[in-house]
């Protein structure tokens, strides 16, 4: 079993920076791809930014150059910082870790960006 407990998220000016953390535990952190996803208002979930356990990243092209995913494997947190927040960037943001056929969320976190 693997929990994630998102934070960081909030109202932030068009413009704008916010960091999100994602703390697990519960498991071996480190042999996890991680993930942040998000959702918005009658959207489906889309992946934003990608980690592998390797540190590879990737990035969805609406967030290329804005956003950067990273982990602190002592912590066992995942960040994702986000600038330029632009208000098409508002949604709830989803923590994911995944391996093989297991994958875990956590609760997520809104972040709003207005205009």
């Amino acid at each position: 079993q693997v929990q994630l407990v998102e934070s960081g998220g909030g109202l932030v000016q068009f413009g704008g920076s916010l960091r999100l953390s994602c703390a697990a535990s519960g498991s071996i952190f480190s042999i996890y791809d991680m993930g942040w996803y998000r959702q918005a208002p009658g959207k489906q979930r889309e992946l934003v930014a990608g980690i592998t356990s390797g540190s590879r990243t990737n990035y969805a092209d609406s967030v290329k150059g804005r956003f950067t995913i990273f982990r602190d494997y002592a912590k066992n947190t995942v960040y994702l910082q986000m600038n330029s927040l632009k208000p098409e960037d508002t949604a709830v943001y989803f923590c994911n870790a995944h391996r093989g056929s297991f994958d875990y969320w956590g609760q997520g976190t809104q972040v709003t960006v207005s205009s």
